[in-house]
């Protein structure tokens, strides 16, 4: 097993730096407009997203051997992916490097913008905010970032997995993470962390006011092309869930599912636990 990692400013949400994008780059070059980007996006704007983007890659690609292995019957029976929270498109790439069929799907305008650049001849790559708008019916519905744990309160997670098992398909996968109640224990000897590149920076403050809210407030920092700077605040709130009552949750809805610590070998950080299933016949 590799060694367990700690999580970038945001969490687990890591976003590639091999793709041909710099910060000074706003909007992004030769990407499709998918949906207009304004203040009022609550989270990962397009400088918080560019930002994790150029700096933090190391959740998804731990991840993909994991989950590329466990969809292995969905891809020899050429089924469809779903993925959510894709962000910058990383996992989605490594999906479609695979040979995979994929639709994207992410409620941050501004990572719908990379993931269009990082992973465009995905099947599709879209706008989807959950728990409201209904999720494509797939073979396989994956998710890393703890995209979920960026939902308001338990109850829209809770809806937002009962809609995950109605959107599989009979035989049909699961393969999320999730934070649990412990997640922030793990990360309570750095509550500031900062990192910089050449043309942006990063300061994130994690507070707890709540014993299942895990709050992130963050300073971004981002060179324009006039070599003037630029500054972006963002406050991230995660709902923290018991997330040994999922499979409970999903065996309701007809998917049978166990908790893990990994999807593979990988080691994910304390606190981030997987959600692997699959939807009865």
């Amino acid at each position: 097993m590799l060694g367990r990692y700690t999580t970038g400013p945001c969490g687990g949400r890591e976003c590639s730096t091999t793709a041909p994008l710099r910060a000074r780059s706003a909007p992004v070059a030769g990407s499709r407009s998918i949906h207009p980007v304004t203040a009022d996006d609550p989270y990962y704007r397009h400088d918080l997203a560019l930002v994790h983007h150029l700096g933090f890659s190391h959740h998804a690609h731990h991840c993909a051997p994991g989950i590329l292995e466990l969809l292995r019957p969905v891809r020899e029976r050429d089924g469809l992916v779903v993925e959510l929270g894709c962000g910058s498109g990383l996992l989605t790439r490594h999906l479609l490097d695979a040979g995979h069929r994929v639709i994207a799907t992410d409620a941050s305008p501004a990572m719908l913008e990379l993931a269009a650049t990082v992973a465009g001849d995905a099947e599709a790559i879209r706008r989807l905010t959950l728990p409201h708008d209904p999720i494509p019916p797939a073979d396989a519905i994956v998710s890393v970032g703890h995209a979920l744990n960026y939902l308001p309160d338990e109850d829209a997670i809770d809806r937002a997995l009962t809609a995950i098992a109605v959107a599989l398909r009979p035989g049909g996968i699961v393969a999320i993470d999730l934070c649990d109640l412990d997640y922030a224990e793990g990360l309570s000897d750095q509550p500031s962390f900062g990192k910089a590149g050449d043309d942006w920076a990063i300061v994130t403050q994690r507070s707890m006011p709540e014993p299942a809210r895990f709050v992130r407030t963050m300073v971004i920092f981002t060179r324009n092309t006039d070599g003037s700077w630029r500054r972006d605040d963002e406050v991230h709130v995660n709902v923290l869930v018991d997330v040994s009552r999922v499979p409970e949750h999903l065996a309701r809805n007809g998917v049978d599912a166990r908790v893990g610590d990994s999807f593979g070998s990988e080691g994910l950080p304390a606190g981030l636990r997987t959600i692997v299933g699959t939807r009865r016949a």
